[in-house]
């Protein structure tokens, strides 16, 4: 195993995966995968992390190309944790989110590093990942090579609006890339749906695989004796909505008539915005901050989990706090309602900081509300497993290596 650093010089955290929950490799001959993806935070990574200790648990060698300039030190810890599944190797090097002129150096940068690897899988995560994967395997494939292509958005690309020309342009570019794509990988229904409208109807062979949480995850995890009444755990950046739920914990508190407690777990771009926004509204002393640290540590330090994303795709914290038993409290968008149930009263309408707080209200007010809110734990674990994510995974690459020959 090798750790390349090209580089020119949140937070959602697993329980170490545990390879027993994995079934053996099934027929054919390991297989050599990389993953490609741009910010190592955040659910890619997760799904990332997972994916590559699960399969390379069935004894398949596995490598990750990602970018170099974003993450911390919680992230450095997670590495740290997934190398010794990585025969393959981890390589970083500069990826902008931005498309620039650093694209052409990061894209042959990459084909350099990969080659040399001869993967037989390459699984682009997210636009910039996705990217970078297809074109790659696209010249592999001109050279002889038989790797397969496959991407999964996760949100990306699909959060734009195909009404703007900014939105035109970079779906337009989604579309070209089919005929790159061995397989199109979505996370949830409402990402295929989102796609279907927005890029059209997939012309490769696409499948709704769910992320899934590992069997440890499952043990509860208890408030401490003095945990806050509400947790925001994310990256802090508009997208994932810190700003509403510093708005709504100040409606809560009105319609609650006394003050009440929270908490802001993570990193980002505007987490000084938020700073002085808290200050502004008078919330200085009641919402506490904190660095990204493991989920689970987190929950601890809560009554209620609140999600206030204006976008996402299938959130792995939704997953993982209902895997521990913490109520959770999200806005209506994206895989959410598959996670809590359409009709789950837990949904606040999105962008909407009173639609939120009425919920808030109602979940620490009400007797019960958690028990009868939250979906049934037998058949959320049924759904939404490591093991069972991993395995329709496998299934997939094994089909398309060797549809490709390889």
């Amino acid at each position: 195993m090798f750790v390349n650093d090209c580089s020119e010089t949140m937070l959602s955290e697993s329980t170490p995966f545990s390879p027993a929950s994995v079934e053996p490799s099934s027929q054919g001959r390991p297989l050599r995968i990389i993953h490609c993806f741009r910010s190592p935070v955040g659910g890619i990574f997760r799904h990332v992390r997972d994916l590559a200790a699960a399969h390379a648990a069935q004894g398949h060698q596995v490598g990750i190309l990602c970018d170099s300039s974003t993450g911390g030190p919680h992230e450095e810890r997670l590495f740290e944790e997934i190398q010794p599944h990585l025969a393959l190797g981890l390589v970083r090097l500069p990826i902008r989110r931005s498309i620039g002129p650093s694209d052409a150096k990061a894209l042959w940068t990459s084909y350099k590093e990969l080659r040399q690897l001869k993967p037989d899988i390459l699984h682009g995560h997210g636009a910039k990942g996705g990217a970078l994967a297809r074109m790659i395997g696209t010249v592999l494939r001109i050279n002889g090579s038989h790797v397969a292509r496959l991407y999964s958005p996760h949100g990306g690309s699909l959060h734009y609006d195909r009404k703007s020309l900014q939105g035109k342009g970079i779906l337009s570019l989604e579309r070209f890339q089919e005929h790159a794509t061995d397989a199109l990988v979505f996370v949830c229904d409402f990402e295929r749906r989102t796609y279907e409208t927005k890029v059209g109807h997939p012309r490769p062979l696409a499948e709704t695989i769910y992320n899934g949480v590992e069997d440890a995850e499952f043990t509860p995890v208890e408030p401490a004796p003095d945990a806050v009444d509400f947790l925001y755990i994310g990256m802090l950046r508009d997208m994932k909505g810190p700003d509403i739920f510093i708005d709504a914990l100040g409606h809560t508190e009105r319609l609650a008539g006394r003050p009440l407690s929270a908490m802001m777990i993570g990193d980002g771009p505007q987490q000084e915005d938020y700073l002085r926004m808290k200050l502004h509204r008078g919330l200085g002393q009641r919402i506490a901050m904190a660095p990204a640290m493991p989920a689970r540590e987190a929950f601890a330090r809560a009554r209620f989990v609140v999600v206030p994303s204006r976008a996402e795709s299938m959130p792995y914290i939704v997953l993982e706090a209902i895997a521990a038993g913490r109520p959770v409290i999200a806005a209506r968008v994206g895989g959410t309602p598959e996670i809590l149930g359409a009709d789950s009263a837990a949904l606040a309408e999105p962008n909407d900081a009173q639609s939120l707080a009425g919920i808030m209200h109602r979940a620490l007010t009400e007797d019960g509300w958690a028990e009868r809110t939250m979906p049934d734990p037998a058949a959320f674990k049924a759904t939404f497993s490591s093991a069972t994510m991993a395995r329709s995974m496998m299934q997939l690459y094994r089909r398309l290596a060797n549809e490709a020959g390889g």
